[in-house]
């Protein structure tokens, strides 16, 4: 494929990431007016969010199975556009199962997007020859973001309704041009010298499948301490440095940023220092900046370990899913993801165990943990490369 549609690939999907954070972040910022609309407890309302985790991880399971059979850039522009119809449909409903019902639409479109645009992506960094995963997740903060950013500035003025709505028209608008620019690049395929052509998708040997295990463990890992600061970072800051509201909020707002900043920075970094130094550098610093984040006596300290965590787990995710999806394709990547995704859905409930077990600063140490443990998988599988 000429440059020049190298190029357009990877800006197509670049536009894509960013969608799928600022549509899922839009949401997310409207849950408590979705809740009093619908008059669902918490309970209840916990019960019809997991209609989300639920269908993300059933679709991510056999979205690999699609993108081999009818190519990932088509399966992409499918879910986006599912994604954004059913995004406009929780303002529609009036109770907490007709809410989880159309959540699972929701959760299927975007378990199957991340897993489409994360195998184009695979297979453009293999033809590219650069580590540019990280520009990609980098887009998706950006775009959660930009949505969170604009969701709260229109809270106060339009109804749940108008807001989804009005996101679910911008995605479908950039979906049609980016789409439209996405199809026309000819998906590529491991195979550039056209061997996967010629023998179709082979069977994964017991090894291979092992190691995609193993990498998606390292996704776990991170994405464990994502939702563990998303939900319990600021309480911490709230209730045992008796932060303002503003001021814990800023936590997680600096933890995002540092993220992004990271994954901005990823690229440069995986060309100077590589894949196993980057992990393993990326390990220790989160590791230490959530032992400060969860274990200091100050505010401001605290914030700081908030923001070394960012920046340390900032690049683990995309390296694990682009070193699975080098071993084995879209199935690789579904794979990871899936194990990544679970590592998002047991964080924040893990944590809460914890911290009635023992205190909330312990709790939040267990993200340190599993830094600590993403840090030690890096350096044991340093010569594991694609076959």
């Amino acid at each position: 494929m000429p440059g020049t549609d190298l190029a357009r690939l990877r800006l197509a999907l670049t536009a894509f990431f960013a969608l799928d954070g600022f549509v899922f972040a839009g949401w997310v910022v409207r849950i408590p007016a979705i809740k009093e609309q619908t008059g669902a407890s918490a309970s209840t309302l916990g019960l019809a969010l997991l209609g989300v985790s639920a269908g993300a991880v059933v679709t991510m399971t056999l979205t690999g199975r699609l993108c081999r059979r009818y190519g990932s850039h088509l399966v992409t522009v499918v879910c986006a556009v599912v994604l954004c119809l059913s995004v406009a449909l929780p303002p529609l409903t009036h109770s907490a199962v007709a809410l989880g019902t159309v959540l699972l639409l929701f959760g299927a479109a975007y378990g199957g997007i991340n897993v489409a645009f994360n195998s184009a992506a695979v297979d453009l960094v293999a033809a590219l020859q650069r580590p540019i995963m990280p520009s990609f997740h980098a887009a998706f903060s950006l775009g959660g973001m930009i949505g969170a950013g604009l969701g709260a500035l229109v809270a106060g003025s339009l109804s749940p309704t108008s807001h989804l709505w009005g996101l679910a028209a911008v995605g479908l608008l950039i979906t049609a041009f980016a789409g439209r620019a996405l199809m026309r690049c000819e998906p590529l395929t491991p195979a550039a010298s056209g061997r996967a052509r010629r023998e179709g998708p082979r069977r994964l040997d017991r090894r291979t499948r092992a190691l995609v295990i193993v990498f998606g463990m390292i996704a776990l890992c991170t994405a464990y301490g994502e939702g563990a600061l998303a939900d319990w970072g600021a309480l911490h800051l709230e209730e045992d440095l008796d932060a303002s509201p503003g001021a814990a909020a800023v936590g997680y707002a600096l933890f995002a940023l540092a993220m992004t900043i990271g994954r901005l920075t990823g690229t440069t970094l995986l060309e100077r220092l590589g894949r196993t130094r980057t992990i393993l550098a990326g390990g220790s610093t989160a590791a230490a900046g959530m032992l400060l984040g969860a274990l200091a006596p100050s505010l401001s300290a605290a914030l700081i370990g908030y923001a070394i965590t960012g920046l340390g787990l900032a690049n683990l995710f995309p390296v694990a899913i682009e070193r699975a999806g080098a071993l084995a394709g879209p199935t690789g990547v579904a794979t990871a993801s899936t194990l990544g995704y679970g590592g998002m859905l047991l964080g924040p409930p893990a944590i809460g165990f914890m911290a009635d077990w023992f205190s909330l600063p312990t709790a939040l140490t267990s993200v340190a943990v599993l830094a600590a443990v993403a840090t030690v998988i890096g350096f044991a599988t340093r010569h594991v490369k694609a076959a």
